[in-house]
């Protein structure tokens, strides 16, 4: 009873002076501590969700190897998988392995820091219209760059190739920066092209994610071609940029649309605590840099040091200590029972997969696999025969294949 009384009373002091307490800091499948001292979060369950063990049995296949920084893949019709590699290569890799000559026909990218030939997906129409699109870090005058997308036409074959390039997308402004380029690509069910982009890590560009005159830290979306959905929330409005869709994000790196409601789901890169899950909905505000949780890499708070604002969006989930998440998915299909509905997630620092289990939008449960794989993951997603597909990102980098052990 004694012990009992002495807990009860470092909970309360914890609260005078504005420390979070026990189940706020610790709990969870991360045994260190958060970063983000004196930070709580704003609902129950918003972060470090109970650990909740699948029990499930897998077996990791390397589908391909030596692939160079490879960063995005989405599948063909037919089963390939067609990959980019971050220093300005794509390649069409078969199921058993064997990896083609990169495509002819893609624009030179700046390949320095976090840039290069990143995220890509097929136009819904590819059956028809052989369309890819892919985003990069398109190089600029005086050493600038920007996130840009451009589409072509895949012609298959023994010397394959983008036909017909356009650059359909051009994120503004340019800066002198190697990092922070978002790139993810999503179509939304009514065929417009999702864009996450980010705000380029330095000051000049994190300052500018509120912003509506320009596109660093925001979600943008366009048609197809490059024109502008007439229904996108900044239209016709003075000063701003119409491909916006929603702003206040740091550097989005992970997208999906929920299987059920169509919405885009996101996850973003924090700083030293503060990796955010997000349903980015029209127009809304996500509080890049304005409020966030963790702390500056090199210590201290971020912008105001607060983590909540009237008319700024909470994450649905956050992560502190961070996993540096790139990669997601729905696993919607029926070679894992136990994990359909989950929502995986890959880690870059923290070398694992993540796996979410979810109640609508609440995440209710984490698990974390692979540690044997000790590498990197880059991107995740599901394949045609229900299998989950790993990129790893390494010089010599890795597509995996989750099946059940037998």
């Amino acid at each position: 009873m004694k012990m009992q009384w002495i807990v009860a009373a470092l909970v309360l002091a914890a609260s005078a002076v504005g420390l979070p307490s026990a189940s706020a800091q610790e709990g969870g499948v991360d045994p260190r501590p958060a970063n983000g001292r004196g930070q709580s979060p704003a609902f129950p369950g918003q972060t470090r969700a109970p650990e909740d063990r699948s029990s499930v049995a897998v077996e990791v296949v390397t589908v391909a190897q030596g692939l160079e920084s490879p960063w995005g893949m989405t599948f063909l019709p037919d089963g390939r998988i067609l990959v980019t590699e971050k220093p300005g290569r794509m390649r069409i890799v078969s199921p058993d392995g064997r990896v083609s000559a990169p495509l002819a026909g893609l624009p030179k990218v700046d390949a320095r820091g976090q840039g290069g030939l990143l995220g890509l997906t097929l136009d819904p129409a590819f059956a028809s219209n052989k369309l890819v699109y892919f985003s990069f870090s398109e190089p600029r005058d005086g050493g600038a760059n920007n996130t840009a997308v451009g589409r072509g036409m895949l012609v298959d074959g023994t010397e394959p190739r983008l036909d017909n390039v356009q650059i359909i997308y051009h994120q503004t402004p340019s800066l002198d920066s190697r990092a922070h380029f978002g790139g993810r690509l999503v179509f939304g069910r009514d065929g417009t092209l999702f864009i996450t982009n980010g705000d380029r890590s330095i000051t000049e560009g994190r300052m500018q994610a509120q912003r509506t005159d320009g596109l660093l830290g925001k979600i943008a979306r366009i048609n197809p071609d490059g024109s502008i959905p007439q229904d996108n929330p900044f239209v016709g409005q003075a000063g701003a940029r119409p491909e916006i869709w929603s702003i206040g994000h740091r550097n989005v790196q992970a997208a999906a649309l929920h299987p059920t409601t169509g919405e885009l789901w996101e996850v973003e890169h924090g700083t030293r605590g503060g990796d955010e899950l997000n349903i980015a909905r029209q127009g809304k505000d996500y509080g890049w840099p304005t409020i966030a949780y963790g702390i500056e890499y090199r210590g201290g708070p971020i912008t105001g040091g607060i983590q909540a604002r009237a008319g700024m969006e909470q994450p649905l989930y956050y992560w502190d200590p961070v996993i540096a998440p790139s990669g997601m998915t729905f696993y919607t299909g029926d070679l894992f029972p136990a994990w359909k509905g989950s929502l995986f997630i890959g880690g870059l620092a923290s070398q694992r997969l993540v796996r979410l289990t979810l109640d609508g939008d609440k995440v209710v449960g984490e698990e974390r696999l692979l540690p044997s794989v000790n590498e990197r993951i880059r991107d995740v997603r599901q394949g045609p025969d229900g299998a989950l597909y790993l990129l790893t990102d390494n010089t010599a980098g890795r597509i995996l294949k989750l099946v059940p052990k037998k």
